[in-house]
């Protein structure tokens, strides 16, 4: 077949496009994350010392052995989980401190949200063909929707917000501490209001109009604010586990709700016309929502 056409979407893309896509995307995250974790490497073994690696390597591959075992991702899923989780535990930890003191904190309390929203009426879901593949995300949607986390806070990261926002250290490091938690937060958002809304929102809206459950670009008001109320648990999170000032959180929070409300806009214009798949939608998203917090930082200074 030509192209995929999901029915219940109304989305039409050619299906050479939507690989495409995904493997663009999975190749590009894997080879920055893999050169950003070489470098803690390097750091680490040149300077620090193997101990400084092994907490966060162990974490990282004990929870792809969980995620696994709960058959949330695929092999190559759970491999780029691994990715993004040693980087970001490794880039943000308190020396001073415990490993909870990491993005690895705000990190669980989104695969857990998202585990439990992803299971709540999944009979109901199964029978519209709404439900997630019982195998699990697969790598390209693991990076669609945590690889901006993981990359932004890292030196490439921190580097890019300081040349091209113009911010000086410390506030460039401010800035790629606050667009993680927000990418964590909007990546949590979209995934609970998309899953809370359709088997507690009703008919949703797209425009002035009432779709299917399902459909791209479509908004419930119970989902939103599921989402919503996701995004804060998140930011809460990370706010205390990054150390962050509440003004920092706080703009986090905002930049979240707008990567979110882009994400559905994306969704009922060039993800319903078929021109981007779901997986560049969503990193596109967590994206903004990651630029969004660090010029609200910049623009604290």
């Amino acid at each position: 077949m030509s192209q995929t056409t999901l029915s219940i979407t109304g989305k039409t893309i050619p299906a050479w496009r939507d690989r495409l896509q995904s493997q663009l995307l999975t190749a590009a995250c894997a080879c920055s994350l893999l050169l950003t974790c070489y470098s803690i490497f390097v750091f680490s073994l040149g300077r620090a010392g193997f101990a400084f690696v092994a907490g966060p390597l162990s974490i990282a591959v004990a929870f792809a052995m969980v995620v696994f075992a709960l058959r949330s991702a695929t092999l190559g899923g759970c491999l780029m989980g691994a990715l993004i989780c040693f980087d970001l535990i490794g880039w943000t930890r308190d020396y001073n401190s415990n490993l909870l003191h990491s993005a690895l904190t705000p990190l669980l309390a989104l695969f857990l949200l998202t585990w439990a929203a992803t299971r709540v009426r999944r009979t109901e879901k199964e029978r519209a063909g709404l439900a997630e593949p019982k195998h699990g995300r697969t790598a390209s949607q693991v990076a669609a929707n945590l690889a901006t986390a993981a990359l932004i806070v890292t030196w490439l990261g921190a580097w890019l917000l300081g040349k091209f926002l113009k911010l000086p250290y410390p506030f460039s490091y401010f800035a790629s501490l606050a667009a993680c938690v927000a990418a964590l937060a909007e990546a949590t958002a979209d995934t609970i209001s998309s899953e809370i809304g359709q088997v507690f929102g009703g008919e949703p809206w797209l425009g002035f109009r009432r779709v299917p459950p399902g459909t791209d670009g479509a908004i419930s008001m119970v989902g939103t604010l599921a989402g919503v109320a996701g995004a804060a648990i998140v930011t809460g999170i990370g706010w205390w586990a990054l150390l962050l000032t509440p003004k920092v959180a706080a703009v986090a929070f905002l930049a979240a709700v707008l990567g979110l409300f882009f994400d559905t806009l994306l969704g009922a214009t060039v993800e319903r016309a078929g021109w981007l798949g779901n997986d560049l939608v969503n990193f596109l998203s967590t994206l903004i929502a990651a630029i969004a917090a660090a010029v609200g930082i910049g623009l604290l200074r």
